[in-house]
């Protein structure tokens, strides 16, 4: 065995037994020190929630470099690995970093002249990125450098709660892609999303509380919360989680409001699709690269409200074709105006999300893209909080979010 591959051996091992007790503003000095005896300097550099920045990770504030425009951004949009060099004449490779299929963000490793840029080097840098996003993730818990970084900037006190309370934007198997973003990520209050897999089952939800204030925040939070208990309580009757939400909502008095939502329950196998659409905005289903129908249903009434006629059948079935993808939505993104005063509408959304699904762009960054289409649409700034849940059911969804290495 070479002694470069024998460095290569020693870089794992290093980065898992410093990273027990290392700091997260310490986490680009922890790997940098691990890959040097391999020829390399490596830095961590995470993405902000609006993913449009990514920001080196130190103890000292160093300038970011944009995700729009950059050979760093290309390798977080595309999950690739792009090589430059620096004004130094070095040679860069930016590694795409995922915790799973959560993108993280950046590496960035210089190649010092002696080392080769080959599949081999890629394919080390690349599995290095998954383990450094492992870490970066475990890190944010109880890193108040980390979560600035993400966040640039100061949360409201709702959006940092909110945040605090969501699953991952992004998770991927072998057969389904699910991924959300919200907007605006400093700010939102009302507004969520849920998903939970096993298996065979994928539980979705998006939720949007009325109000854009704490009181909405947590009403929120109880909708979410008590979906969530039921279900890991093995329940899995849409109709019943409903109401286990409209019953804890009523509970807590006049203090909270009502929410409107879309509960769903899709067979990753068979494709079935089980959904429940509770005064919210009928989920888009694309096929082909169209949006071929809205998922009409009778709509119960929202989450908090008890239903007049509760024996009405309210869980209905759609069957998803392979490669099919379903997106879910709150009110905000088609109520977003322009300077005018002119509706985003469904019509853009409709043709936004027709026009990613031809370019085969992979479902979080279909949705990056999206978010920022319609923030530019108003100006920057949603008058209104906006969700988005995308899901991908097919085997080659997950192909299309990291680098491919020839066999």
């Amino acid at each position: 065995m070479s002694t470069w591959r024998e460095a290569w051996d020693e870089v794992h091992t290093r980065v898992i037994n410093d990273a027990h007790l290392v700091t997260g503003d310490q986490l680009s000095a922890m790997v940098n020190g691990a890959v040097g005896r391999a020829g390399l300097t490596a830095e961590v550099l995470v993405v902000d929630l609006a993913q449009r920045l990514l920001s080196p990770v130190s103890p000292q504030l160093v300038a970011p470099i944009a995700v729009e425009g950059t050979l760093a951004g290309r390798a977080y949009q595309f999950g690739e690995i792009t090589s430059a060099m620096d004004d130094r004449g070095s040679r860069l490779l930016w590694v795409p970093m995922f915790d799973g299929t959560e993108r993280v963000g950046v590496l960035r490793i210089r190649l010092a002249e002696e080392i080769k840029d080959d599949q081999e080097l890629r394919q080390r840098c690349w599995s290095l990125a998954g383990l450094m996003g492992h870490i970066v993730m475990t890190k944010i818990a109880y890193s108040d450098r980390l979560r600035w970084l993400r966040s640039h900037g100061s949360l409201s006190v709702p959006s940092d709660l909110l945040w605090q309370l969501l699953p991952p934007r992004t998770f991927a198997t072998e057969r389904v892609v699910v991924t959300a973003l919200l907007e605006p990520h400093d700010q939102v209050a009302g507004d969520a999303y849920d998903y939970a897999a096993d298996a065979t089952t994928l539980g979705l939800a998006v939720f949007d509380a009325v109000g854009h204030d704490m009181r909405a925040c947590l009403t929120t939070a109880v909708a979410v919360t008590a979906i969530r208990n039921a279900r890991r309580a093995g329940e899995t009757d849409l109709a019943i989680l409903a109401t286990r939400a409209d019953h804890m909502l009523a509970d807590q008095g006049d203090t909270l409001r009502f929410v409107t939502a879309v509960l769903a329950r899709l067979d990753t196998e068979t494709g079935l699709l089980h959904y429940l659409i509770a005064g919210h905005p009928r989920p888009l289903l694309v096929r082909g690269g169209q949006v071929v129908k809205e998922l009409a249903h009778l709509v119960r009434c929202p989450l908090g409200i008890s239903p007049v006629n509760p024996d009405t059948p309210v869980v209905a079935r759609e069957q998803l074709e392979p490669g099919d993808r379903l997106l879910l939505y709150s009110d905000g993104i088609v109520e977003a105006r322009d300077p005018a005063g002119n509706f985003f509408g469904q019509q853009r959304l409709v043709d936004f999300t027709e026009r990613a699904s031809l370019a085969k762009l992979s479902a979080p960054e279909t949705l990056r893209r999206l978010t920022a289409a319609i923030l530019d649409y108003q100006g920057g700034r949603l008058q209104d909080d906006a969700t988005l849940l995308l899901v991908d059911w097919s085997p080659k969804g997950h192909r299309q979010m990291s680098p491919v290495f020839p066999p």
